[in-house]
C-alpha cells in the first residue's frame, strides 16, 4: 500500500486525487496539507512513501518546501498542477532543482468524473515514483570515476555533446552546465523527458543560472558553441549536418519523443568520432540503442554513476550494454566534458 501525503489548497484537486486513490485500491491518503509549512511538518510526522504537492500552495511557490522536505524528511516528491503548464514552467524548474522528481498534470475530469485511463496513469506514476530511493541532498565529495578504454584513445576534440535524462534530470543537467564555461567550444543538445508544457520553463531557468546560453531548439537553426539546445515538447531532436539542428515529427523511438536514442544516433551520423554522449539519471533504457551507433562511429560516452543518480535506470542500461567509456559521479561529469572538449584523449 502506497502512503501518499497530498499538499493542495484546492478542493477540486483534492477530490480528484481522492477519487483516483479510491478507484485504485493500492494507495491510501495519509494526510492533506494546505500550506508549505504544513506539508513540511506532516512529512516529518507521517513519513509518507511519497509527497504529491501543487506547484503553488495558496499563491506561494512550493520549491522552498521541497527543499526543506529533502533536508528534514527525505521522500519522493511529485509535483502536480491543473493550471496551464507553460505559465508555471519557471516554478516547475525551481521545484525540480530543489529535489522534486517530476511535474505532471492532474488527471482531467469531465462532468465531475475522472477519465478512467487518465486516472489509472496518474496513480501508476505515483506508485512508480514512490519506489524511487531518495537521500538528503548534502554536497558529496567528488570521487574518481571508473573508466574503460573503449574509445579512450581517440584524440579528436569533441564537436558536439548530446545529453539524455529523465527522472531527476533537470537538477543533474543544471549541475553539469554550471561547470561548463560560457566559451565552451561545442554545442550541446539535450533530451529531457517530462510532461508537456514545462520544458520552456526549464530552459528559461537554466539560461538565467548557468554560464552558457540555453534555449529550446528550432528546426534548421545553426549550431553554435557555448549554447545548449533542449528538445521541444513532442518533437525529436537531432542534427541534419555538422552545422544545423533538426527538430522533426519523426516517430517515437521505443515510445519516446523526444528520444535520447534518436539524438545520439543522429549526432553519430554527422559528427562520428567527435561525438560525446552523456546519459543521466532516469527510469528505463532510453538512449542505449543510440549509444551503440555512436560507439560504432567512434564517439565517446559518459554515464552517471549509481550513487549520484536519482534513478539508476538509463545509465545502468547503457553500462550493461557495454557502450560506456566513463562512469562518473554527477559532480565530475562537467569537468570531464570540458577536458574531452579540449582534446584530451582520456579527459584527464
Amino acid at each position: 500500500m502506497v502512503r501518499i501525503l497530498l499538499a493542495t489548497w484546492r478542493l477540486d484537486l483534492q477530490e480528484l486525487v481522492e477519487n483516483a486513490i479510491c478507484a485504485d485500491g493500492a494507495a491510501v491518503l495519509v494526510g492533506v496539507a494546505r500550506s508549505n509549512a504544513e506539508v513540511v511538518r506532516l512529512a516529518r510526522e507521517l513519513s509518507p512513501d511519497i509527497v504529491t504537492m501543487e506547484l503553488r500552495l495558496g499563491g506561494q511557490d512550493s520549491d522552498a518546501a521541497v527543499r526543506e522536505i529533502m533536508i528534514a524528511a527525505p521522500a519522493p516528491i511529485l509535483m502536480v498542477t491543473r493550471e496551464n503548464g507553460a505559465a508555471l514552467g519557471a516554478v516547475s524548474a525551481r521545484a525540480l532543482e530543489a529535489g522534486a522528481l517530476a511535474v505532471i498534470p492532474a488527471p482531467p475530469a469531465f462532468e465531475g468524473r475522472l477519465e478512467r485511463a487518465a486516472a489509472e496513469n496518474f496513480l501508476a506514476t505515483i506508485r512508480a515514483m514512490a519506489q524511487v530511493k531518495v537521500v538528503r541532498q548534502w554536497p558529496r565529495k567528488e570521487a574518481a570515476g571508473r573508466s574503460d578504454t573503449g574509445n579512450g584513445d581517440c584524440d579528436l576534440p569533441v564537436g558536439i555533446v548530446g545529453i539524455a535524462a529523465s527522472t531527476g534530470g533537470p537538477a543533474a543537467i543544471r549541475s553539469i552546465l554550471m561547470r561548463l564555461p560560457a566559451a565552451f567550444p561545442a554545442p550541446i543538445l539535450i533530451v529531457q523527458h517530462m510532461s508537456n508544457g514545462f520544458i520552456d520553463g526549464v530552459a528559461a531557468s537554466l539560461d538565467a543560472n548557468v554560464p552558457l546560453k540555453v534555449k529550446i531548439a528550432a528546426d534548421g537553426e545553426r549550431l553554435r558553441p557555448g549554447t545548449a539546445y533542449l528538445a521541444p515538447d513532442g518533437f525529436q531532436l537531432g542534427v541534419s549536418s555538422q552545422s544545423r539542428i533538426r527538430v522533426s515529427e519523426d516517430a517515437p523511438v521505443d515510445g519516446f519523443k523526444p528520444s535520447g536514442s534518436y539524438l545520439f544516433a543522429s549526432i553519430a551520423r554527422a559528427f562520428r568520432a567527435q561525438s560525446l554522449a552523456v546519459v543521466l539519471t532516469g527510469m528505463g533504457s532510453d538512449g542505449t540503442g543510440g549509444l551503440r551507433a555512436l560507439r560504432r562511429a567512434g564517439g565517446r560516452v559518459i554515464a552517471q554513476d549509481e550513487t549520484s543518480s536519482v534513478v539508476f535506470g538509463m545509465p545502468k542500461s547503457a553500462i550493461g550494454a557495454g557502450v560506456v567509456d566513463f562512469i562518473l559521479p554527477l559532480e565530475a561529469i562537467g569537468e570531464k566534458i570540458v577536458a574531452l572538449a579540449q582534446g584530451e584523449a582520456n579527459g584527464s
